[in-house]
């Protein structure tokens, strides 16, 4: 989609010296790509009471196998 916005000159430079990128369209791409990932994620405490281990789960023997 091609859409036309103003972004801050300073902060697109910053965003293209610390990510690395070399183009403008690449560090809009990724900066959405981050905003979409962040924002879908399940918060922990969110979670907090919702999952129950079973009885016979063991966290130290699933460790081992890191």
């Amino acid at each position: 989609m091609r859409t036309n916005i103003v972004i801050d000159d300073n902060l697109m430079e910053q965003a293209m010296r610390v990510s690395g990128l070399s183009t403008k369209k690449e560090v809009v791409n990724r900066a959405l790509s981050e905003f979409v990932l962040r924002h879908t994620r399940k918060d922990l405490l969110e979670l907090r009471g919702k999952i129950q281990f079973a009885d016979s789960y063991d966290y130290k023997a699933a460790r081992k196998g890191r």
